[in-house]
């Protein structure tokens, strides 16, 4: 069983036990979350697709961990007119244990 949720302007697919990493949500470590946009969910071959979300449907998991990616570098440039501009950035994220699929 397995479902397609939406949180911070993303699909993701999940099934129960799965880790993902989602833009950050405002809970602190160990607290529970709840996912209400439900896209899809498949059981056993019964798909069941909303129009836009499934009605009834969520995804619960708990948060495992606040964290921050990788930096990049965004570099600005133009050539002949000397302007250069460097700046980093880190996407904050939540790590998400899904515990259960209700449906």
């Amino acid at each position: 069983m397995y479902a397609i949720i939406q949180t911070g302007g993303k699909q993701y697919k999940v099934a129960e036990g799965d880790t993902i990493y989602v833009e950050k949500l405002e809970a602190a470590e160990g607290d529970a979350v709840t996912f209400e946009e439900v896209l899809t969910v498949v059981r056993d071959g019964d798909v069941t697709v909303g129009k836009p979300l499934v009605s009834g449907a969520k995804v619960t998991g708990k948060v495992e961990a606040q964290g921050k990616e990788k930096k990049i570098l965004v570099f600005k440039y133009k050539a002949k007119s000397n302007y250069r501009r460097r700046q980093g950035h880190r996407q904050p994220y939540t790590k998400v244990v899904i515990e259960k699929i209700e449906a």
